[in-house]
């Protein structure tokens, strides 16, 4: 190779890597600095709370239970 071709492929190496950089920092941009806030979690208790009355009804039907209709 002459020395005309190396360097034409270190000039056109070097102007696609430039391109390629700012292609690519138009498309992904650059980190924002913002400050974001996280809902965080309530700390468990060894705490039980009684169940709605409303909810667990004590004279409800019990899907359990094995029904049989009929006389077998």
């Amino acid at each position: 190779m002459k020395r005309s071709d190396i360097a034409a492929i270190v000039f056109i190496a070097s102007t696609s890597v430039i391109i390629a950089y700012f292609v690519a920092n138009a498309i992904v941009g650059s980190p924002s600095s913002k400050n974001e806030t996280v809902k965080t979690a309530d700390p468990i208790t060894a705490e039980i709370e009684e169940p709605k009355p409303s909810i667990f009804n004590e004279e409800a039907i019990n899907p359990t239970v094995e029904v049989t209709i009929g006389d077998e």
